[in-house]
């Protein structure tokens, strides 16, 4: 009886133990067939995406998918702006003008409401001592503080007996005399305290370095401002200017192409006439304009010079032969162009300052530099207006040549927020240590 019950008792654990396993097999089944649809995702079968946000009835799963792929580009900041701008916003970017007296007034606060000025050039009768320029500086700041677009805030500091910096700060050196040293590490140093000073005041564009070869001795406006009398010097003593200055956060400008130095005419006065053919030009004075250009020159000031091999009829500074097919064109410059001083007498004694303008800006240009008077400055953007307004400039060139200083101007992070001045103390240290070295 013991036996038979212990026998009846194993075949039930046996049966018991079969079940158990049937069991497990069937429910493991049918939790693989679940999970089959997205093991199987990328093989080609059902509609599930690979990350298994989708299941083939279109079920959303419960996992974060992934970013989708674009092909869009990043937005452009400087194209941004640009179409939120008005049209005489656009062209008042155009312009940069000089201002009267040493504080702001009802003019410059005109110039910058209602006409819309892209920045101010200042010259020595502008500024007395370090006080009074910060305060000017800060002030038109202020005065643009809504609009969109910073304000160019510029000067003529090459050194030497072109300078605008106030009495306090150690006077530098001629260009000609840093490049008698032949010493491209002291000209570094002599660019980067230019951009330190003028940082320091809020200023963020200069019109230096001079790239002119001094070729003629008899050449009254050029002379010791030029590095040296070859092309050489010249380019090695100015780029390593450009760049001192442009590692400080402040625009340089170089100038005067396509070459100031054979002249025996001071443009503020008369219009030069250089009798060069191009295959002078490129052996001698574009030289250090081409290396400045490889070397990522960010804005090219074209001088009032009347070259008849060139352009017969326009001075370089709204010559198309000049702007577009040689600066443009052969150099393969795409950075931003500026005009000398439409006020000076090459100019204003012999051609109409608001035609002038226009074609510049025809030819190429960006940016019409216009110095002094308050009526000429006026003219000269009324006379872009109305040329937009005709059709003489297209709405697309308007916007090429607008969108290309706007680039600039992000590119150097301008702002309207006040500078804080510069330290007139250690700078002035600097400059000594600098130059005791060499004896300057």
């Amino acid at each position: 009886m013991d036996r038979i019950n212990t026998s009846h008792r194993s075949r039930s654990l046996w049966m018991i133990t079969c079940l158990l396993l049937l069991v497990i097999l069937v429910v493991g089944g049918c939790s693989g067939a679940a999970r089959n649809p997205s093991s199987s995702v990328g093989e080609g079968n059902g509609g599930s995406t690979s990350n298994g946000t989708e299941t083939n009835q279109g079920e959303t799963s419960p996992s974060t998918p992934e970013a989708p792929e674009t092909s869009e580009k990043p937005a452009d900041p400087a194209a941004k702006l640009l179409d939120e701008l008005s049209t005489e916003e656009k062209i008042g970017q155009l312009v940069l003008v000089g201002m009267d007296g040493t504080e702001p007034n009802d003019v410059t606060r005109q110039l910058i409401e209602e006409y819309h000025v892209g920045g101010f050039i200042f010259y020595k009768d502008n500024i007395q001592d370090t006080k009074q320029a910060l305060t000017l500086f800060n002030g038109l700041k202020t005065a643009n503080q809504n609009k969109a677009v910073p304000l160019f805030l510029s000067v003529d500091e090459e050194g030497g007996r072109v300078s605008r910096m106030p009495g306090e700060l150690t006077k530098l050196p001629a260009a000609r005399k840093i490049g008698n040293t032949v010493s491209e590490e002291l000209a570094g140093q002599i660019g980067g305290i230019i951009g330190q000073e003028l940082a320091g005041f809020g200023l963020n564009l200069d019109f230096a370095p001079v790239l002119d070869v001094n070729s003629n001795p008899d050449n009254p406006v050029i002379g010791d401002r030029a590095f040296g009398t070859k092309p050489e010097i010249v380019s090695r003593m100015g780029i390593a200017v450009m760049k001192g200055i442009r590692e400080q956060g402040v625009i340089p400008v170089v100038k005067h192409f396509p070459g100031h130095g054979d002249t025996s005419v001071d443009s503020h006065l008369g219009l030069p006439v250089v009798e060069h053919d191009l295959d002078r030009l490129r052996k001698l004075e574009l030289v250090p304009f081409k290396q400045a250009i490889q070397e990522g020159a960010d804005v090219v000031m074209i001088a009032h010079l009347l070259m008849p091999k060139l352009d017969p009829e326009h001075p370089a500074s709204f010559s198309k032969a000049v702007i577009h097919d040689l600066l443009r064109e052969e150099l393969g410059y795409e950075g931003t162009i500026i005009s000398d001083d439409m006020t000076m007498g090459a100019i204003v004694e012999h051609y109409d300052i608001r035609d002038a303008a226009v074609q510049f800006i025809q030819a190429g240009g960006n940016i019409v530099l216009v110095g002094h008077d308050e009526e000429k400055e006026k003219q000269v953007i009324q006379a872009l207006r109305d040329a937009v307004s005709s059709g003489t400039i297209s709405a697309e060139t308007l916007d090429e040549r607008v969108y290309n200083v706007l680039k600039l101007k992000q590119k150097y992070k301008l702002t309207n927020d006040p500078a804080q001045g510069p330290n007139t103390k250690q700078l002035n240290q600097d400059i000594s240590d600098i130059l005791k070295p060499y004896g300057l």
